[in-house]
């Protein structure tokens, strides 16, 4: 398939030098939206309980201002070298969970290693989880039982997967839908949920608000 360059306006090329910037003058900083990085620093209480799935600076940072973390990562070299990072940090309140993607053509992704472990949590156990990994429609399903109620459900990039206004490249327009079954599934409960949905032009970061 040819490569589509079609994202490529004068104002995707200004959002995404203004990213670049961003992120090289804040490298500690999650690659969310600097309005979801704002919004978490008000947001999160030295209590919270946090499951993540797709570890990186993002784990360190949580880290740091929570009670504890329950990190998932898929990437054997990637989960190696954030131990080293949480190590090099003196971080102790995180639990670093590597599970790799499965082979093959037609996995039963609901119920691989990955996924499966929201199960070792009880229902309205955490206070957010964080989707920015692998497998992001089946772990968006299996966290949200596991959300207590006013909990926040973080899904980065949201803007590929469930439809919105967003300027954002590849982004799945109001007309299109979520992005097959298991998305549809999930804005099926999500959506009458109160959102904050914040952008920078190149992805998009949303919270969800549990009632």
């Amino acid at each position: 398939m040819p490569r589509s360059f079609s994202h490529l306006t004068p104002r995707y090329i200004v959002d995404r030098t203004r990213e670049k910037i961003y992120r090289r003058s804040h490298p500690g900083l999650p690659w969310f939206s600097p309005q979801a990085i704002a919004f978490l620093q008000e947001y999160l209480l030295p209590t919270d309980e946090g499951l993540e799935f797709g570890s990186g600076r993002s784990t360190i940072w949580f880290a740091r201002r929570i009670h504890h973390l329950t990190s998932v990562e898929h990437n054997a070299d990637w989960a190696a070298r954030v131990r080293e990072m949480l190590a090099a940090e003196s971080i102790t309140n995180v639990d670093l969970i590597h599970h790799p993607r499965v082979e093959g053509s037609n996995p039963d992704i609901a119920h691989t290693a990955y996924v499966s472990v929201t199960s070792s949590f009880k229902p309205q156990s955490i206070d957010f989880a964080i989707i920015d990994g692998i497998y992001r429609a089946q772990c968006t399903l299996r966290c949200l039982p596991l959300l207590k109620s006013h909990a926040v459900l973080i899904i980065d990039n949201v803007n590929k997967y469930l439809p919105s206004e967003s300027i954002a490249p590849n982004s799945r327009s109001l007309e299109q839908g979520p992005a097959g079954a298991d998305w549809n599934e999930v804005w099926q409960i999500i959506q009458p949920w109160r959102r904050y949905w914040t952008g920078n032009g190149v992805s998009d970061t949303a919270f969800f608000f549990k009632p």
